[in-house]
């Protein structure tokens, strides 16, 4: 049960509502559309284990626990879980910066980043803080996962190839890989090309086949019968069968401390794909979702999938958008997958050791090709050119920066652009909408708007707060000293939902300021929140009661008449059944707002 009025929830398990209400009769729809998933999941679970710079058995880890643990708490009965390109790219390029080229602190320092970003996520849904996910915005995370793309395509052409891969920007690592084309192992490259060609030809004919699976075991069969590894192919090498104990990763504190930055960063980019995924096929399926629970079980579904040595998982749109077209609708799809999932890795994984490593290339590449989406920077630059710099910025901060700090960038980029915006406020003069009863707008585009001598009705175009408040003084002064006559001042607080410390003092100060021009301020359309703040700074006792209005006409009219400029108003305390405090508390949400347009 979550309090609307608390900060925290109380921990939930949906599980316990949908399973006793669960309907035979979808049963064997879920468990094809659940064989469907692991035919997906499985090839990608080993290229995305590729992409994260881990033994591929890491990948197959995480699938069956992530799988039940968002079974058990999530909120969307359709989203399936598991390792996905965005969060294995950034857990990747992390891992490389602190490993030093040590697979087993490779493996450690993911598994770690997994049960971190899962406790960040874990205890974000706790507090309620579901909001936190809408701060990375759309642009900037396309750019983002842009950049990342073209790392990780540019780090797996050798190995597609079968040339020494060499570390270093980018830029050095693509010049690499073009020089030592003519060092290529010919049979390597062949069956790379041969991989690329099946993955993108074939979804480009039938997307329902799972080419994926079928060229993971088309390529054993081949790798076994010729030997591959006898001429020169590299292979996986040894893949150990079953689930390893459940346990903690080897790392030292001041891991800990190092990781902490960018597994908040990681659940981020995670948790956007779940999200993405939750509500796309909840609005096709007429459900809702829970923002906050979905923290829950995904924070819930990495620490499983860390504890048992897999990295880190998101909700996937393509594994979902499998889920539907196959007909499942309930989270006895994840069960299934989970169940074979499991079957593989005990009976069936010591036979991947003969899978050549260029086709895992194959199957990254394939995977990631898709996220460089150059049809999202078109739309950005056609709606909005600020979004496309925003986008621009973060892919060109993975690029010359690196991964940690592009996603830094990003983040940054994110906080800034919400920053900027909300200071960008304007303070716009109001007349009177002729021909209409208590209605106004601005006069900047309407001038045929009526004003009224001696009174200035400003509004703002954006909330007052900490950020805006000196700027918005400053306006106000401007606009009062440019109109001499004036003797009130009604200000429109509309949008403004909350005031904070800094805005009342600025209101406090403003008020002496206009005093002194013999100015008298008047606040409308103040909402609750709004007010309560007021009321605290004392800001309500200095204005008086007589001085603060539900609406703009009211303000109009009991200002004309203070200040003799025609017009007669009932006090907004003499309100029919509310006193002076009882008023305060009155929510302007309920105020009908048709009355005083924009």
């Amino acid at each position: 049960m979550v309090d609307g009025n608390s900060w925290w929830r109380a921990p939930n398990v949906p599980a316990r509502q949908w399973i006793p209400g669960y309907e035979r009769q979808r049963l064997s729809r879920d468990l094809v559309a659940g064989a469907i998933v692991t035919a997906l999941v499985i090839p990608q679970a080993l290229g995305y284990a590729v992409i994260a710079g881990v033994p591929v058995q890491v990948g197959l880890y995480a699938i069956p626990v992530a799988l039940l643990a968002y079974t058990l708490l999530g909120s969307s009965p359709q989203v399936s879980v598991g390792p996905v390109s965005t969060v294995s790219v950034v857990s990747g390029s992390i891992v490389a910066v602190q490993a030093g080229g040590d697979p087993e602190r490779a493996v450690a320092l993911t598994v770690a980043l997994a049960i971190l970003s899962g406790v960040v996520l874990l205890v974000a849904g706790l507090l309620r803080t579901g909001w936190v996910a809408e701060f990375l915005s759309k642009p900037i995370v396309s750019g983002f996962v842009f950049g990342l793309s073209v790392v990780i395509i540019v780090g797996e052409v050798p190995t597609l190839i079968g040339v020494e891969r060499v570390d270093g920007p980018v830029v050095v690592r693509a010049w690499s890989a073009l020089t030592s084309v003519p060092e290529l192992h010919l049979t390597t490259t062949l069956l790379g090309v041969a991989s690329l060609a099946v993955l993108f030809l074939g979804n480009a004919l039938a997307r329902q086949v799972p080419w994926g699976l079928l060229l993971v075991v088309g390529s054993l069969v081949v790798s076994g019968a010729l030997s591959l590894s006898e001429r020169g192919v590299v292979v996986v090498g040894d893949v150990p069968r079953g689930l390893p104990v459940p346990g903690l990763p080897a790392i030292t504190w001041s891991d800990v401390t190092m990781l902490i930055v960018p597994a908040m960063g990681l659940a981020l980019v995670g948790l956007a794909e779940t999200l993405s995924a939750a509500r796309l096929f909840a609005a096709q399926g007429g459900y809702r979702i829970d923002t906050d629970q979905e923290f829950v079980a995904t924070g819930a579904a990495n620490i499983a999938s860390g504890l048992f040595g897999g990295l880190g998982v998101a909700g996937s749109l393509s594994k979902t958008a499998a889920v539907a077209r196959a007909g499942g609708t309930s989270q006895v799809v994840s069960i299934t997958a989970a169940a074979l999932s499991l079957a593989v890795l005990f009976l069936f994984a010591p036979s991947l050791s003969a899978l050549p490593r260029t086709v895992l290339s194959a199957v990254v590449i394939h995977a990631v090709w898709g996220l460089m989406d150059v049809g999202a920077l078109r739309r950005y630059a056609r709606i909005r050119r600020n979004d496309l710099v925003a986008a621009v910025a973060a892919l060109l901060g993975v690029l010359l920066f690196g991964t940690l700090a592009g996603l830094l960038i990003a983040v940054g980029l994110s906080l800034l652009g919400l920053v900027y915006r909300t200071s960008r406020v304007k303070v716009e003069e109001m007349g009177r909408i002729s021909g209409e009863k208590a209605a106004w707008g601005s006069v900047e585009r309407h001038p045929e708007r009526t004003t009224i001598d001696g009174l200035l009705i400003l509004r703002l175009t954006a909330g007052l707060f900490w950020v805006n408040a000196a700027k918005v003084e400053d306006e106000i002064i401007a606009i009062v000293d440019g109109r001499p006559g004036t003797r009130a001042l009604v200000l429109d607080l509309e949008a403004t939902d909350q005031l904070d410390t800094t805005s009342t003092d600025m209101l406090h100060h403003l008020i002496a300021r206009l005093r002194r021009r013999q100015v008298d301020l008047y606040l409308v359309r103040v909402m609750f929140q709004a007010r309560v703040v007021l009321k605290r700074s004392g800001l309500r006792d200095e204005l008086g009661d007589d001085h603060l209005w539900r609406t703009i006409s009211q303000g109009v009219k009991r200002a004309k008449k203070d200040h003799d400029l025609g017009g007669d108003v009932r006090p907004y305390s003499e309100v029919e059944g509310a006193d002076a405090e009882e008023r305060v508390a009155v929510d302007l949400d309920q105020v009908g707002r048709g009355q005083d347009r924009h």
